[in-house]
Order: structure tokens, then sequence, then C-alpha cells
């Protein structure tokens, strides 16, 4: 009896290994890939990282590097090293900057992140009090890329830009993508601020990537707002962030010379300060014509507040004379506030129809918020 209890306790225990022998192997077979998974992963935090620089020039097996800090250098290239060219994008190691790998070639910049592209819906008919702004505008922007072989056919090359200037809010962005909706044109916007970059050449580089991407995109319009951030007169004695500043200006200068005179990339600057212009950007063959944009006046306030009511439910005690005459130095930029408040007085009040009286305390509004503005700039810089 005692012989076959343990010999069935035998049994039972070997039975009861023999069952987990493959979910050990298993276990086992686990722990060891995700030991050395963690031992690949160890390996990769030791490894020295590289550096990736642009190849300035090749001379056999050596070659002139630019580093991203501004620095160049000649240094050797890796046995191992595929083929590569002048302006390639290369590994190096740190310790003696030799080549090892070339890499796929990139821009160094994503121009996307710098500027606003589109295709403006903005017609002529939502410009108001510009008349003979927009005939300037049509002539000089719209007609050579429209009907180019007119200008080959007498024998005169259409300027390459216009610039805008005047007070803000008077309409300079929307003639620009007026323009460029008629035309069927890419619209790229640039804020001049954003091409004033940390280190020496960025600015300039990015510039140049631009008008690339104007040239993939044509017939496209390169509207350059706040000017007078990059192209203010220059000086001779400055900090080197000023100087960065000039050598950005120097290569949106080269961009534009370079351009065709028929060409189907045009530039429209804008700018508030033109008394602080650089000559260099308006000379001939630049930013040609030049063309002010004031604030409206009577006539043209009207226009500019039909047009900003045309699609409001007003109600039928809305005098716009009267109205009008209340808005004396007024911009075109208040007025649609003007309008945009007058709807929220309705609004608060659920009403579906704005009347005179909205309108009324919405001037009164604007006219506060102008006045505490004026105040505050008194202050800050008075």
């Amino acid at each position: 009896m005692t012989k076959t209890n343990d010999k069935n306790i035998l049994d039972s225990v070997m039975y009861g290994y023999t069952t987990q022998v493959p979910r050990l192997e298993d276990e086992n077979r686990l722990l060891k890939q995700t030991v050395e998974s963690l031992r690949n992963e160890l390996e990769k935090y030791k490894e020295t990282p590289f550096l990736v620089c642009e190849v300035r020039e090749i001379f056999d097996k050596k070659a002139i590097i630019h580093l991203p800090n501004g620095n160049s250098f000649y240094v050797n290239i890796s046995n191992d090293c595929d083929s590569i060219n002048p302006g390639d994008s290369v590994l190096v190691e740190q310790k003696n900057l030799t080549i090892y790998k070339s890499v796929p070639s990139r821009k160094k910049y994503n121009v996307e992140k710098f500027v606003i592209i589109e295709k403006p819906t903005t017609q002529w008919s939502d410009v108001g009090g510009l008349d003979s702004q927009i005939q300037e505008v049509q002539e000089v922007i719209e007609l050579p890329l429209k009907k180019p072989e007119l200008f080959k056919q007498i024998g005169i090359e259409p300027p390459k830009g216009i610039l805008l200037y005047g007070p803000p809010g008077t309409g300079k962005t929307l003639l620009a993508k007026a323009v460029a909706a008629s035309t069927n044109s890419t619209f790229i916007e640039i804020v001049s601020s954003e091409l004033v970059q940390k280190f020496i050449g960025e600015g300039a580089k990015l510039v140049k990537e631009i008008f690339q991407l104007a040239k993939e995109k044509a017939p496209s319009i390169v509207f350059i707002d706040e000017l007078d951030a990059l192209a203010a007169v220059r000086v001779d004695v400055g900090t080197s962030g000023e100087r960065e500043v000039q050598r950005t200006l120097m290569q949106l200068l080269a961009e534009i010379d370079g351009f065709k005179a028929l060409g189907n990339v045009k530039i429209i600057g804008c700018t508030n300060r033109k008394d602080i212009l650089d000559p260099a950007i308006l000379r001939p063959g630049r930013l040609d014509r030049l063309i002010k944009i004031q604030l409206p006046d009577k006539i043209a306030r009207e226009q500019i507040f039909k047009i900003h009511t045309r699609s409001m439910s007003l109600e039928a005690n809305v005098n716009f004379k009267s109205l009008n005459d209340k808005m004396d130095n007024f911009s075109g930029a208040e007025i649609r506030a003007i309008c945009t408040e007058a709807g929220y007085f309705a609004i608060r009040q659920s009403r579906t129809k704005v009347s005179h009286k909205d309108f009324e305390k919405a001037i009164t509004k604007v006219k506060q918020d102008e006045n505490r503005e004026g105040q505050d700039y008194m202050q800050m810089f008075g």
C-alpha cells in the first residue's frame, strides 16, 4: 500500500513538472528577449552621436564641411562613405570630424513654419475707397501675370514689386490678397521679424528658401509685412544682431534682383514707416512703385461701411450718413470693428437685427478703446 502511494505521488510530481516545461521554456525565451532588448538599448545610450554638417567642397578623399555653428573645417572622408557631392548633408564623427556617411538631403528649415501660404478669396469688390490704388496694383502686379505678352510686344520690363505704405488698418494686406485672388496666385505672407534668426547666415538661408518655395508654387505673390523691421536704413556700427539683419537684407535684395523681368513671382512690401526704409530696397528694379494708402475720406468710409454691412441684418432706421459723420479719421479696420461691435450689442439683447443705436454705441466704444491705447502708449514711451 505504501509503495503504491509513493508511486502515485511520484507520477503526479513528474506529470506536473512535465506539463510545466513548455510554459517555463516560453517564459525563459521571453526573458532572454527582454534582456537582449535592454542590452541593445543600453548600447545606444553609450554610442557617441554624430554631427550633421553640410559639404561645401570636395578634394579627392578630403572635404570642406560647414558646421551648424558657422565654422568650416577641412576633414577626411571615410572609406566606407558613399559618394557625396557639394551641398549634401553628411554625418561626421565628433572627435576628428571625419565624414562617416551621407544622409538624405533636406532643407535646413521648414519654411512653412515661417510663412503663411494660402489661396485668397478676397475680391476687388471687397476693397472699398481705394480705387486709384487698386488701378496701380492691377497695372504693376495683375497685368504682367495675366498678359505678359503685352510687355514683350512693347519691349519694356514690368516692375518686380511694389511697396504699400501708410497708417495701420488702411487695407494694405487686403489689396495684396485681392490681387493674388484675381490672378489665381499663391499668397505667401512673411512677417519680417520672423526672418531675423539667431545664428549667422540662418536668416539669409531662410530668405533663399522662401523664394525657392515661391518659384515652386508660381504664379505667386510674396507679401512681406512689417518691411521696416528688416529693411531699415543700415548703419556702419552696430551689434552682431544688427549685422545679421543686414546680411538677411542683402540676401533679400539679391533674391529680388535675381528674378527675371517677366517672371511669375511678384513681391509686395508693406510698412507703416516708409521714412526709415533703406534706399536700396526702394531703388528702380526692386520695389519700383510706391503706393500710399491713406486713411479713408468721407466717400471712402461710406463705401467701406457698406461693404462690411452688406451681409448684416439691419433695421430700417440705420442712417449711414449720420454714422459716417461720426467716424472721421477712422481706418477701414476700425470701421469693420464698429460693425462687429454693433452686432454684439444686438446679440446681447437677443435681437436678430442691428439698429442705428447699436452702431452709435459701437462707435463710442471703439473711440474709447483707441483713446485708452493712446494713453497707455504715452505712459510707456512718453
